[in-house]
């Protein structure tokens, strides 16, 4: 799964057993989780926590989550497996 320029939820409210899995080159934290809620998405992903990022990659959506643009990040989101 590759999300492009797409933005993606990486509010750490939403997510469960997160576990760090790396360091980008820029430093950034790079962790293993799920998330609680299924309408997010099920499975075991690799992403950031939005409040780890540079601001300009974070967006608050209508919902009051934090979205993470991973397209000026040099981290990729990833789906490992889908439960």
């Amino acid at each position: 799964y590759d999300s492009g320029s797409m933005s993606e939820f990486s509010d750490r409210r939403l997510k469960k057993n997160i576990k760090p899995i790396g360091v980008s080159l820029s430093g950034i934290n790079i962790y293993s989780f799920e998330y609680k809620y299924p309408e997010f998405g099920e499975g075991i992903f690799q992403g950031v926590m939005s409040d780890e990022v540079p601001s300009n990659a974070v967006t608050r959506d209508s919902d009051g989550y934090d979205r993470v643009d991973y397209s000026v990040l040099d981290v990729e989101f990833k789906i490992y497996n889908r439960i």
